[in-house]
C-alpha cells in the first residue's frame, strides 16, 4: 500500500467518521482505520461516493497509506484509550510525522504526550473540536495546540474542514503550544454551560413569573434572535421549546425529566480557574445548578421548606417583564464570556502559550455550540486592543452592560422575591458589582486571616508586609 492518503483518521464512531468525510468531502484522500474493521468497511461502503477513501485492517496498513509527513487523527475516548492508541502507532511512525488528537482531552494531559513524543521527533497537536457530529460532517470550530511547526502541515489541511464565518474567514487558527488547543476548548465548553444556564433561567423566568406558555417562548426567543442574541443557543431553544412530543400531546420540555447531565469539561473549566485563581463565578454556578438538578432525593426532602410562591403576571406586566429578561440575559452572556476569555488569558499567560484572545474569538463566529453574532464584536475589541483587561472595560460593551444594569438587578430582585432560583444571572450581577466596587470586604477576611494564622497583610498607606501582635498589645510588626 503506497503512502497516498494526505491525512488518516483511526477511531470510526460518529465524530470519526464524519471528520473523515469532511475531509474526503473537501478533496483530500483519506486513509480509514478501526479496531473493529467492520466500521472501517461499513463507511467506505456506505460512504465511499463522497470522496476518496483508503481502507485499512491493520496499524502498519494505515501508516503506509499516508504521505509524509505522516498526519493521523485520533479520535477514539479520552484518557487511557488515547495513550493506548498513541502507544500502538507511535512506534510505526518517523520524525516529523503528527498525531493529532481530536477528543476532547484534558490539557494536562495533551502536554504531557506532546512533551513525551517531542523527545523522539514526533509532533503532538491536541485539537479542539466544537459543533458536535454536524459540524463534524459540515464544518466545526477547529482549535489546534502544538508546535508551529506541526501547523504548517497540518493547518491547511483543517482550513479546508473548519467551519466558514460570514466573510469567509475558516474557523482555525493556531492556538499555541502542547495543551494551548484543548485548555481553550475546554474554556468554550465552560462557557457554553453557564450560556446554557442563563438561557434556561430566562426561560423558567417567562414560564414561571410571566405565565408564559412553551410555545409563547418560543415566539419570544426567536424574536430575540433576530437582534443582540442571535446565536445558535438561543435558535435552538426556540426549536426545542415549540417542540410538541408526539405519544403525549404535552409540551416536549414537560416530559423531560429536570435532572441536567455533563460531561466534565465544565467541571475541569472550574477546577482549573480555582488553580490560577481566576474567577469564574458564573461558569462555577452552572456547573452547580447541573449538580443540584441531579440530586433528586435531596431535593425531593426539601419540598416542604417554607418559601414564597411565584404569582403570574398580567399580559401588559408580562411583556414589560419579558424585555427586562432580555436585558438580564444579555448582560449575564457578556459577563460569561468576560470570565471565559479571562480564564484563557490566565491560562496563556501561566503556560507561556501567547493566545490571541481576537483569533480565539474570531474562530467561534462559526461551526461551535457559542458561535453567536456579538462574537464578531469580542473579535474587534481584542484586536483594537490586545492588552484588553476585560471584555468590561471596552467601550461599547460596558455602554451596553450599563444600560441593561437597571433592568437586570430587578429581575434579580423580583426573582428572589417570589422564590425562583436564578443563580447564573445572580453571579453574573455580583461579578459585576465586585469588579466596579471601590472597595470590597476582603480587607476584613485579610484581618481574620492575620488574626488566627499570622498571614500577615498590606496596608494602603505604605509598603511592605505587617502582622499585628493580636494576643498581647495588638503592636504592629513588618515582616517584608
Amino acid at each position: 500500500m503506497s503512502g497516498t492518503a494526505q491525512i488518516g483518521v483511526t477511531g470510526l464512531a460518529v465524530m470519526g467518521r464524519n471528520l473523515a468525510r469532511n475531509f474526503a468531502r473537501n478533496g483530500l484522500t483519506v486513509a480509514v482505520h478501526n479496531r473493529t474493521t467492520a466500521r472501517t468497511d461499513a463507511l467506505v461502503e456506505e460512504f465511499g461516493g463522497e470522496g476518496t477513501f483508503v481502507a485499512a485492517r491493520t496499524p502498519q496498513e494505515f501508516v503506509a497509506a499516508l504521505e509524509r509527513p505522516r498526519r493521523l487523527v485520533i479520535m477514539v475516548k479520552a484518557g487511557d484509550p488515547t495513550d493506548a492508541v498513541i502507544q500502538e502507532f507511535a512506534p510505526l511512525l518517523e520524525e516529523g510525522d503528527v498525531i493529532i488528537d481530536g477528543g476532547n482531552a484534558h490539557f494536562q494531559d495533551t502536554r504531557r504526550r506532546e512533551k513525551e513524543l517531542r523527545g523522539r521527533g514526533i509532533h503532538f497537536v491536541g485539537v479542539g473540536i466544537s459543533g458536535g457530529e454536524e459540524g463534524a460532517l459540515n464544518g466545526p470550530s477547529i482549535m489546534p495546540g502544538g508546535s508551529a511547526e506541526s501547523y504548517e502541515s497540518l493547518g491547511p489541511l483543517l482550513e479546508r474542514i473548519a467551519a466558514r464565518a460570514k466573510d469567509g474567514t475558516p474557523c482555525t487558527t493556531h492556538i499555541g503550544p502542547d495543551g494551548a488547543g484543548h485548555f481553550v476548548k475546554m474554556v468554550h465548553n465552560g462557557i457554553e454551560y453557564a450560556d446554557m444556564q442563563l438561557i434556561a433561567e430566562a426561560y423558567d423566568l417567562l414560564r414561571t413569573m410571566a405565565g408564559y406558555s412553551p410555545a409563547k417562548i418560543a415566539e419570544t426567543f426567536r424574536g430575540w434572535n433576530t437582534g443582540r442574541l442571535d446565536s445558535y443557543l438561543i435558535e435552538i431553544t426556540a426549536e426545542v421549546l415549540a417542540h410538541t412530543d408526539a405519544a403525549t400531546g404535552k409540551p416536549f420540555v414537560d416530559v423531560v425529566q429536570d435532572r441536567a447531565e455533563q460531561k466534565g469539561t465544565g467541571r475541569w473549566t472550574v477546577q482549573i480557574a480555582l488553580d490560577l485563581g481566576v474567577p469564574v463565578s458564573g461558569i462555577a454556578e452552572a456547573v452547580f445548578a447541573r449538580s443540584l438538578s441531579g440530586h433528586a432525593d435531596l431535593r425531593e426532602s426539601a419540598r416542604d421548606l417554607s418559601g414564597p410562591s411565584a404569582a403570574p403576571l398580567g399580559a401588559a406586566e408580562a411583556a414589560a417583564f419579558a424585555d427586562r429578561v432580555e436585558q438580564a440575559l444579555y448582560a449575564s452572556k457578556i459577563v460569561s464570556y468576560t470570565q471565559g476569555f479571562h480564564q484563557i488569558r490566565a491560562g496563556s499567560e501561566a503556560y507561556d502559550w501567547d493566545v490571541d484572545l481576537g483569533a480565539v474569538a474570531a474562530i467561534w463566529r462559526a461551526g461551535c455550540i457559542i458561535r453567536a453574532a456579538f462574537l464578531d464584536r469580542i473579535r474587534a475589541a481584542y484586536d483594537a486592543r490586545p492588552d484588553l483587561p476585560s471584555l468590561l472595560s471596552d467601550e461599547k460593551f460596558a455602554a451596553e452592560i450599563g444600560a441593561a444594569q437597571d433592568d437586570w438587578r430587578a429581575v434579580v430582585a423580583e426573582a428572589v422575591r417570589q422564590g425562583v432560583p436564578t443563580p447564573g444571572f445572580a453571579a453574573a450581577l455580583s461579578y459585576y458589582d465586585g469588579l466596579r466596587a471601590d472597595r470590597l470586604p476582603a480587607a476584613l477576611t485579610q484581618g481574620q486571616r492575620d488574626f488566627f494564622g499570622a498571614h500577615t497583610y498590606r496596608r494602603t498607606d505604605r509598603e511592605g508586609s505587617f502582622h499585628t501582635l493580636w494576643g498581647g498589645d495588638r503592636s504592629e510588626v513588618a515582616t517584608g
